[in-house]
């Protein structure tokens, strides 16, 4: 070989979303401060009584990733709450399913009694339709009126496309929860998904149609009653969020939810409990901040994807 003539291949370009302070193109990675954590959230089980067939944290009725919280446990971060002077006003908890955990309704009701609102997620089927369940819901709403907000989980206003993504049936049986909320005058609100490729304007028409059809008090076109998810595929080419963005983008890191909440979980066969940066990732441990809230407190660095595509791009926030 003529080593004149030989010349080394350029390098490999360096894997995106792997080193939390710069991109693989050497930038300074994007990072969000707590600016004020209005919303903590809950993680009440990774349990579930549905396997859904893209759920971003793979709730299932088998998956104990993230076991139950308990009442004095979720106590002793409303107390925290007040040592550190945070200025949350909402207390929100996700599953799973949350109302396979038994202490839900005692847990809400902590939390009202403190005067906080409260929001849970839930997909409106059997477990929250046990008559245990549906007599604390009715006990906590007549005594803390609109300060208890359900929101359901309807992938897609037409039955086709939501029991596509829930199982057969699905459709059908939290309508059935929803009409038993509306009954009895819970506040309802909804999180639909975009994986079908409609429109924004074309969502919420649909979803008007379905709330209308079905004597429904939710407001389609308010994107915190109704609100509609970008998808969170890892394997989808995002770009990475660098300082730079906020200005490119014309965007404030004090928009994304990071800034503004943090998530509490207890991980199986852990001795503590955690507080993450957000809900959307649950067991990467570069998002776990520490046990206490104080510890996280700390800036979260975007070193994610969806961070970029949910988030920043995506303008999405899991929160009202």
């Amino acid at each position: 070989m003529n080593d004149q003539n030989f010349t080394l291949p350029d390098p490999l370009p360096a894997a995106k979303f792997q080193d939390p302070d710069v991109t693989a193109k050497g930038e300074p990675r994007a990072r969000v401060a707590l600016k004020g954590a209005t919303t903590l959230w809950f993680n009440t089980g990774t349990l579930c009584n549905i396997e859904c067939l893209n759920c971003y944290i793979e709730s299932s009725p088998t998956n104990d990733r993230l076991v139950y919280i308990t009442t004095s446990e979720v106590e002793s971060y409303l107390d925290q709450i007040t040592d550190r002077n945070w200025p949350t006003t909402e207390i929100a908890f996700t599953g799973g399913e949350p109302f396979m955990n038994a202490d839900m309704i005692d847990i809400a009701r902590v939390c009202l009694e403190r005067g906080f609102d409260v929001l849970i997620l839930t997909n409106a089927m059997l477990p929250m339709m046990r008559k245990s369940m549906k007599a604390g819901l009715l006990a906590l709403n007549a005594q803390f009126p609109n300060k208890l907000t359900l929101r359901i989980s309807v992938d897609h206003y037409s039955a086709e496309m939501h029991d596509q993504e829930r199982g057969k049936g699905s459709y059908a049986v939290a309508i059935k929860g929803m009409k038993w909320l509306q009954d009895n005058g819970f506040t309802m609100h909804v999180a639909g998904r975009t994986v079908w490729g409609d429109t924004d304007s074309e969502s919420r028409a649909g979803y008007a149609a379905f709330y209308t059809a079905h004597g429904f008090s939710i407001d389609a076109h308010n994107p915190a009653h109704t609100l509609l998810f970008p998808e969170m595929d890892e394997t989808v080419e995002v770009p990475e969020i660098t300082t730079a963005c906020w200005g490119i983008l014309n965007k404030s890191p004090n928009d994304v939810m990071c800034a503004s909440s943090r998530m509490v979980v207890k991980h199986k066969d852990a001795d503590h409990l955690s507080v993450l940066a957000c809900t959307l990732l649950p067991y990467d441990p570069e998002f776990d901040l520490g046990q206490t809230l104080e510890e996280a407190e700390k800036p979260v660095k975007l070193n994610h994807p969806h961070c970029a595509k949910f988030c920043v791009l995506g303008g999405a926030s899991c929160s009202a």
